[in-house]
């Protein structure tokens, strides 16, 4: 009982009623692309314009010429019958009947409606041969087969239902073959819809699809540069522990007399350096390359010389500006500002070759202070066709400046080049006074 009523209520409301009164249909957006099988057209100036600008002037066009054969034709068969219609009666049966199909195109279910009550007010059986003004059929057809493309399945079974049922009330004689002319309009209506869900669904998935591709790749970079990072820091790790651990052992050789106890505590101190290494190295292995440590000193700003020698011999017009004391810089974080001025030039080279770019490297009150700015070539030509990128390298360089506490910054600059600025703390800030970063996750 209760799934009969659900039945009922279904039939009633999502289908009759959404037909008749409350349903809507999908809009059809003007500029639209033209159909597959109509671009030929541009190549004769006609698919130049908008697709639904003209849909909607050939619709009217077409209105209007219908609207005349009709009253031409009540105009011709009334005389031979005898009868005599006055021409507004003319007009209106010619304007109810025919007019939807100027709407059909914005307004598909106003169309229709609009055709159904004039079809099933207007009775010309007294003056033509059929029930149905000829064009006022045609333009019912074209109606039904509109909604079918751009309504739901509920919307579109409504209308189906409504149409075979007004043609069996009207005329019992010609219903079947009034049914059997509703039939394709409907299907062909039907099937075109299903193909454009189809198109539409699978452009979403592949853009779904895509955006999470791209999501995955930037997780991917961010892990794959913070591992690079944790191998490059550990080698500067490493080395201030081996030195801590040289210098306890070298201590009591220093000075002639050595208290016992500073013996032991030099020695403690020897052995916790060598122990803290042992354990860096072996919780940092894995992030090490399958075919052993690297052995390579980390580069630094000492290295900064070579680094704009190479971007000139790419094509580069690098000019630099070095200020304050940039050779006393701790280990890593020289290495972290090598590397930024590094990938920062390389998105040049990339993006913007023969390009000028400006190379400024600062230190004051803590504060390390970098910035690459590429513009226009010198000599007023736009910059060469750049090469594609993965789109990875502002991520690492975000992730080796919030590393140290510092921040990084990439925007484009107003004449069409690029900006990258950068600061990073000298000192890594204390953890009990810094209150004013939020906690990262340890990696």
């Amino acid at each position: 009982m209760a799934g009969e009523k659900a039945l009922l209520r279904y039939v009633l409301r999502d289908v009759l009623l959404a037909a008749a009164v409350t349903g809507r249909a999908d809009p059809a957006p003007l500029d639209r692309p033209w159909p597959f099988l109509l671009r030929w057209t541009r190549y004769v100036g006609l698919g130049q314009a908008r697709f639904g600008v003209v849909v909607n002037v050939l619709g009217l066009a077409l209105t209007v010429v219908m609207i005349g054969g009709t009253l031409s034709l009540l105009s011709d068969e009334s005389m031979e019958r005898g009868f005599e219609l006055s021409g507004l009666t003319q007009l209106y049966i010619a304007l109810a009947v025919t007019a939807p199909f100027a709407l059909r195109d914005l307004h598909p279910l106003a169309a229709w409606r609009w055709s159904f009550l004039g079809t099933a007010l207007v009775d010309v059986g007294g003056w033509l041969s059929t029930p149905y003004v000829p064009w006022g059929a045609i333009t019912a057809l074209a109606c039904v087969c509109t909604v079918a493309m751009r309504c739901s399945r509920d919307v579109t079974l409504g209308v189906a239902v409504l149409s075979f049922a007004g043609v069996w009330i009207k005329d019992s004689e010609t219903a079947l073959n009034a049914s059997v002319l509703l039939v394709p309009p409907l299907a062909v209506g039907y099937a075109v819809r299903l193909r454009q869900t189809s198109r539409r669904q699978l452009a979403e998935q592949r853009l779904r699809l895509a955006f999470e591709e791209r999501r995955h790749q930037d997780a991917e970079a961010v892990l794959t540069e913070r591992q690079r990072i944790a191998r490059e820091l550990h080698d500067v790790v490493a080395h201030h522990m081996s030195m801590i651990a040289i210098q306890a052992e070298a201590a009591p050789y220093k000075v002639e007399s050595v208290p016992d106890e500073t013996r032991r505590d030099l020695a403690e101190i020897r052995a916790t350096a060598l122990d803290a290494l042992t354990e860096l190295r072996r919780v940092l292995g894995v992030l090490r390359s399958e075919d052993g440590a690297e052995t390579a000193p980390q580069p630094g700003l000492d290295r900064l010389d070579e680094l704009v020698g190479n971007a000139r011999a790419a094509g580069l017009h690098v000019t630099t500006r070095l200020d304050g004391d940039l050779a006393g810089l701790p280990p890593g974080v020289g290495l972290t500002a090598y590397r930024i001025l590094q990938e920062a030039l390389s998105n040049a080279m990339r993006h913007a070759p023969g390009s000028r770019v400006q190379v400024e490297a600062s230190r004051s009150d803590g504060i390390v202070w970098l910035g690459v700015v590429n513009g226009p070539p010198a000599d007023g030509r736009a910059p060469g066709p750049g090469l594609p990128g993965g789109g990875h390298g502002l991520v690492g360089m975000r992730e080796r400046a919030a590393a140290l506490g510092g921040e990084l910054t990439a925007r484009p600059t107003p004449d069409g080049g690029f900006a990258v600025t950068a600061n990073l703390p000298v000192e890594a800030p204390s953890p009990a006074r810094d209150t004013t970063r939020p906690a990262r996750d340890a990696t």
